[in-house]
């Protein structure tokens, strides 16, 4: 079983051809259905050979294709401090590309 680790985001990723990988939002304008390739590949194993780079692998490509976009649940954040009336609440909602793997190149 072929793997790779990729750096997206911020974060690595354990990836193998038809897994699906819910990555932070990439800036740009995305639609469902295009295609994505990632350079920033860290590690690849074939199952006989490992690959390891420093930090990255020269030449090493990733293919993925876009299956949905949308955002995670809300995440409540609140301060508080007691004894002053002093409460704050606010939400977020982070973005996200869920991927589908193509190739490991």
């Amino acid at each position: 079983m072929e793997f790779a680790v990729i750096q997206t985001g911020g974060k690595q990723y354990k990836v193998s051809e038809g897994s699906l990988v819910s990555i932070e939002k990439i800036i740009g304008e995305y639609k469902k259905g295009d295609k994505l390739s990632f350079d920033k590949v860290l590690l690849v194993d074939d199952g006989k050979n490992t690959t390891i780079g420093t930090p990255y692998i020269t030449g090493a490509k990733v293919d993925a294709e876009i299956v949905e976009i949308g955002r995670s649940r809300k995440v409540m954040v609140i301060k508080y401090k007691q004894k002053s009336r002093y409460l704050r609440r606010n939400g977020h909602r982070q973005p996200f590309f869920k991927v589908k793997i193509i190739s490991i190149k």
